[in-house]
């Protein structure tokens, strides 16, 4: 008898893989020498092996943010110079770039470098998706992957959420049903 082992993280990190091997979107620019990504490799449930983004180079952030399940898959990254792409942004299917304004940079780089953000990580929190047809959002950052849903009763982590609202704010990241 086999035994299987199940990660805490299994269910908010199928969702991100598949959504992005589906849409055939790429979170990252691996050819540039600064988008370092760490991966961890998890099975599928019918035992193919997925390749899940969990952490980034210190100092960039990834947003992936999907409305329901059945919603488009929304990814922004953003490099340590303020640099940021999006892709399918406000729901539409195009790819968007620009640069944060220099505060906007350095409110980020102080808030990424926070020791706090560790102790908001999905692992450190044990965090479980509970809401059905919310909004889900996932930092990828270099402590870890942060989750988030925005339904009744859920805390925002407090720098993570700062995060969260400085990106949506700079950025035309904006969910269009």
């Amino acid at each position: 008898m086999q035994h299987r082992a199940r990660p805490r993280l299994l269910g908010p990190l199928l969702a991100v893989a598949i959504a992005s091997a589906l849409t055939g979107c790429s979170l990252f620019d691996r050819d540039k020498p600064s988008s370092s990504v760490e991966q961890t490799t998890g099975t599928a449930g019918g035992g193919s092996q997925l390749e899940i983004p969990t952490t980034v180079a210190a100092g960039q952030v990834s947003l992936l943010q999907r409305l329901g399940e059945d919603g488009p898959m929304r990814t922004l990254s953003v490099e340590r110079n303020g640099a940021w792409q999006c892709v399918d942004c406000a729901g539409d299917g195009v790819t968007s770039r620009g640069t944060l304004a220099p505060e906007l940079t350095e409110r980020l780089q102080v808030l990424l470098a926070n020791p706090a953000l560790a102790d908001e990580t999905d692992q450190a929190r044990r965090y479980r998706t509970t809401c059905i047809d919310a909004l889900t959002s996932s930092l990828i950052t270099s402590t870890g992957l942060i989750t988030s849903q925005d339904c009744p009763g859920e805390e925002l982590t407090p720098v993570a959420g700062e995060i969260l609202l400085l990106l949506t704010q700079a950025t035309p990241a904006e969910v269009k049903g």
